[in-house]
């Protein structure tokens, strides 16, 4: 079973920027879809961007296109999140998963990391 880790996530200020990095182990994620999710305190998970098997082709929740950018290095094993000019209604839990069905959905996806936590002051 693969095992995804995430990191990179702390305390910035309203219009900061942070890279988080979701790394595998156990077995790699190659051949699989990859998505990063966020859950906001008492709502529920939602995909944030997704990225597929080769890295070519990637896809956005509309409130953070063009500001967001979802990577991965196949050869390191690892997908990455870029955000930019954070707002402070981001703060979450952010998480890494494999997509194994076609929908968005956080039943869509397997392999959950325990997250990492995304906090934006204003």
């Amino acid at each position: 079973q693969v095992q995804l880790v995430e990191s990179g996530g702390g305390l910035v200020q309203a219009g900061d920027s942070l890279r988080l990095s979701c790394a595998a182990s156990g077995r790699t994620f190659i051949g699989y879809d990859m998505g990063w999710f966020r859950q906001a305190p008492g709502k529920e998970r939602e995909a944030v961007a997704t990225i597929n098997s080769s890295g070519g082709k990637t896809s956005y929740a509309d409130s953070v296109k063009g500001r967001f950018t979802i990577s991965r290095d196949n050869a390191q094993n690892t997908v990455s999140l870029q955000m930019n000019s954070l707002e402070p209604g981001e703060t979450a839990g952010f998480y890494c998963a494999r997509r194994i069905r076609a929908g968005l959905t956080p039943s869509d996806f397997d392999s959950w990391g325990q997250g990492t936590q995304v906090t934006v002051s204003s």
